[in-house]
């Protein structure tokens, strides 16, 4: 017959609650990061900061509830009573989970997208690659940051634009992109 949660002493209580996050460390990386199915919480983001993880994700959950129970575990050892030890393990819990979400945060700020939006080439000056025939189309390319887009065209007046013209884009139309002649 095992006895319940209320007869384990605090020590084995605090060490319990410990391994019960470890688990769920191992748990959400095993799961999450190996099989790709995803953050359990983390991607359920609440906070307006537009993205990143966030303070209810699982990892920063489970790194709460493995530090608490491993400071509280401490401070029954050291002889402090439950709500001594508590308050340790609720403080200990709050620095390494703060610890954690802020090295989470670097490592999503450190993050970088090559991808290019249409709407990213409005204003910019691009070159004619396919010459563009008076009412067709034809094809241009643009610098944006570091890549090279090619992108179908067609002159905003509907005159003829030559290859390697330099071209203004004006608008965006579809797939289309609407140039005039550079000044």
């Amino acid at each position: 017959m095992t006895l319940p949660l209320v007869l384990l002493s605090p020590f084995g209580s605090f060490l319990l609650i410990a391994a019960f996050g470890a688990l769920f460390i191992v748990t959400s990386f095993v799961v999450g990061e190996l099989f790709e199915l995803g953050d359990f919480l983390g991607h359920h983001d609440i906070d307006a900061h537009g993205g990143g993880p966030s303070i209810i994700s699982s990892r920063v959950i489970s790194v709460f509830v493995t530090a608490f129970g491993c400071f509280g575990a401490i401070g029954i050892e050291l002889g402090w009573g439950v709500g001594a030890s508590t308050a340790l393990g609720l403080s200990g819990g709050v620095v390494f989970s703060a610890l954690i979400y802020i090295f989470l945060r670097f490592l999503y700020s450190q993050q970088s997208t090559s991808q290019v939006t249409v709407s990213s080439l409005l204003g910019k000056t691009a070159q004619v690659s396919v010459a563009i025939p008076k009412g067709g189309v034809g094809q241009i390319r643009c610098r944006v940051g570091d890549s090279v887009v090619e992108k179908i065209a067609q002159a905003q007046d509907g005159s003829e634009i030559s290859a390697n013209s330099l071209v203004k884009v004006e608008a965006i139309v579809g797939e289309t992109i609407l140039v005039r002649r550079a000044d």
